[in-house]
């Protein structure tokens, strides 16, 4: 029988490729892999087309643990990070009654993709990303308003991913890309 698409294994994205180069280089940075094995590990990286094709390339090394979690909170008031910040990996932010400002268009991104989990409970929230970002808010619920965003047309490939889940009650949540 043949499979149609849907029966198929997703592909790797390059994110995912890139993640995985990463990984194999700060192992291979810490002693954790020998020079072959760290080419054996990286040609099956650079082959794999299939998400368990990755992770059986991966298997060698020790287990990642989760990046820490940066909260942000205020019962009311404004949240508010603008400038030279440096952005976490996840960065958690919760406001009971109060207004959140985070640009990141031009914050410190150490990270290929950075989590934000909202948990808010009303007011507005607005958060500039960088211009070439890629943004994903499907893991976010909303109560009352749905999120304000325009993707950008004409993105540039390299920058960031910019993930926010969590819940937002009464509020809204505007999202836009940076003009610059």
């Amino acid at each position: 029988m043949t499979a149609l698409p849907e029966d198929r294994p997703p592909l790797l994205t390059e994110d995912d490729r890139e993640s995985a180069v990463r990984r194999l280089r700060e192992a291979y940075a810490e002693g954790h892999v020998a020079h072959e094995q760290l080419d054996a590990c990286l040609q099956r990286v650079l082959t794999a087309r299939t998400h368990g094709e990755l992770k059986s390339a991966l298997a060698p090394l020790p287990a990642q643990e989760p990046a820490p979690v940066s909260t942000i909170a205020a019962a009311g008031g404004r949240i508010r990070r603008h400038g030279a910040w440096r952005v976490p990996r996840r960065l958690k932010v919760e406001s009971a009654f109060g207004n959140v400002d985070l640009d990141l268009s031009r914050a410190v991104i150490d990270h290929a993709v950075v989590d934000i989990e909202l948990r808010l409970g009303t007011g507005r929230a607005r958060i500039t990303v960088p211009r070439d970002a890629v943004v994903d808010f499907e893991g976010l619920r909303t109560g009352w308003k749905d999120v304000l965003h325009r993707p950008r047309r004409a993105s540039r490939t390299g920058g960031p991913t910019v993930r926010i889940t969590g819940a937002l009650e009464f509020g809204l949540l505007k999202i836009r890309h940076a003009r610059r």
